[in-house]
C-alpha cells in the first residue's frame, strides 16, 4: 500500500521566509486540496499531523506558515506578532496567498477544489481570503470569529463554518453576534457550532508553554471540531477521482 508523503516547503511572505509542511496523498492524480492555517503560536506539529490525516483521506494540504519558522512560545511575543496582524487585512491576504499559491502550484492539487481549514490567526487569514473572492470550495475556522471591512464578505464565494467554545473569552457572545450579522448580511452560507463548556483554543492538545489566560483543551469537543471539519470537506470536495 502506498503510503502518503510529506516534504517542507519554503516561500516568501510578509517580508520572511516561510517554511510549510505539504502532504500529498497516496497515488498521482489531481487530488482537492486544503489549505491549513495555525494558531498564533505557528506552526507546528499539531498542524502538521492534521494536514497528514487530512492527505490520508485523500486531500493535498499544506500547513501555512505564519512566523517564518517560528514557534512563538511566549505569549507576549506571540501577541506581539499577531495582534498587528490581525488588525491588517492586507498582510493576512498576502499571507494567505502566497500559501496558496504554493498549494496550487503542486502538480497533485486540483486547483479548482480547494477548501480553507484554520485555527485562530490561521482561520482569520482564511476569511480575508475569502473576502477577497477567492475561488475557495469551503471555509472552516475554529477560534477565529473575525469581521472583516465593510461589504466584503459580499465576496465569499464558498460555504463558511466556524466553531467556537462557549466560554472562549477572546471570541465572547458579542464577537460571535458580529461575526453572524456579517455574514448573514453579506447572504453567505454560513454555519456555527458552539462547543459548550470549551475555552480557546479547545482543540490544541496541552502545551509545555505559557498561554494567554482562557485558553484550554476540551479532548471531547476537540474530536467533535474535527469531525465537523472532515464533514464540511467531504461536502464541499469531492474526494473520489
Amino acid at each position: 500500500m502506498t503510503k502518503i508523503t510529506t516534504r517542507t516547503v519554503e516561500y516568501p511572505a510578509d517580508g520572511l521566509t516561510m517554511i510549510g509542511h505539504l502532504a500529498l496523498p497516496a497515488g498521482a492524480d489531481r487530488r482537492p486540496a486544503v489549505l491549513l492555517g495555525p494558531e498564533g503560536m505557528g506552526l507546528s506539529d499539531v498542524e502538521r499531523g492534521r494536514a497528514e490525516a487530512l492527505a490520508e483521506l485523500g486531500y493535498v494540504t499544506l500547513a501555512f506558515d505564519l512566523h517564518g519558522g517560528r514557534y512563538l512560545s511566549d505569549p507576549e511575543a506571540m501577541l506581539a506578532r499577531c495582534m498587528p496582524l490581525l488588525a491588517s487585512p492586507d498582510r493576512m491576504r498576502g499571507i494567505g496567498h502566497a500559501a496558496l499559491d504554493v498549494l496550487r502550484a503542486e502538480p497533485r492539487t486540483d486547483p479548482d477544489r480547494i477548501a480553507a481549514v484554520g485555527y485562530g490567526t490561521g482561520g482569520a487569514v482564511g476569511l480575508e481570503l475569502g473576502r477577497d473572492g477567492v475561488n475557495l470550495r469551503a471555509i472552516a475556522t475554529v477560534n477565529a470569529l473575525t469581521t472583516g471591512r465593510p461589504g466584503e464578505a459580499a465576496r465569499m464565494r464558498c460555504p463558511v463554518w466556524a466553531g467556537v467554545g462557549s466560554e472562549d473569552p477572546i471570541m465572547p457572545p458579542a464577537q460571535r453576534s458580529a461575526f453572524t450579522a456579517e455574514m448573514q448580511a453579506a447572504g453567505v452560507d454560513w454555519r456555527l457550532v458552539v462547543y459548550g463548556g470549551a475555552l480557546h483554543a479547545f482543540h490544541h492538545p496541552p502545551v509545555d508553554h505559557p498561554v494567554v489566560p482562557g485558553v484550554g483543551y476540551h479532548a471531547r469537543h476537540a474530536q467533535r471540531a474535527w469531525r465537523d471539519v472532515v464533514d464540511l470537506l467531504a461536502e464541499c470536495l469531492t474526494t473520489t477521482s
